[in-house]
């Protein structure tokens, strides 16, 4: 969690491959997309339901925040689901083998990064409330309100709507 991969020599161009642990998969995947830089690609197996949730398209039941914040910054794609039984012991949960490749150019301004990140992870704080009750400590919900209905929930919207919330916590 505290390895800066953009250390290591000749660090442009990095694959990075590995089974993560279970446990502590969120956050490292977060740790790494920080150091998306001087990353090429990462393949990594994981619990499927975090694959799920890292392919999510909006208005499914995984979708999240990691959903927006992973596809924001990389294309996600789910490779290959892997049984229990291709384990000795075999785990209680099935796995997936994912493919993370950072976008050329991010779909958020590194200028709002910061904000996007703070918009997205209040509006997933409490799933079942609507983007106004969530948002509205954060943005200028008049405001916003003229571009984006806040009566929807966090899920339904995509990568692009959270962005433009993003943009009304700057004015604050």
């Amino acid at each position: 969690m505290k390895f800066d991969f953009c250390s290591l020599p000749d660090a442009s161009n990095l694959r990075i491959v590995g089974n993560l642990p279970y446990n502590i998969s969120t956050p490292l995947i977060f740790h790494i997309l920080e150091k998306r830089q001087c990353i090429q690609s990462m393949h990594f197996m994981l619990q499927k339901e975090v694959v799920e949730r890292l392919c999510a398209s909006p208005g499914s039941k995984a979708y999240g925040r990691l959903s927006v914040i992973t596809q924001a910054l990389c294309k996600t794609d789910s490779l290959f689901d892997i049984p229990p039984e291709s384990f000795h012991p075999a785990p209680k949960v099935m796995s997936a083998f994912v493919q993370l490749i950072p976008h050329q150019q991010t779909l958020v301004s590194d200028l709002n990064w910061n904000a996007f990140h703070k918009v997205t992870t209040a509006a997933f704080a409490h799933k079942r409330k609507t983007l106004r009750n969530n948002l509205k400590k954060w943005i200028d919900i008049d405001a916003a309100a003229q571009e984006i209905d806040l009566t929807r929930r966090a899920e339904t919207l995509n990568i692009e709507e959270f962005e433009i919330l993003s943009k009304y916590l700057l004015t604050n």
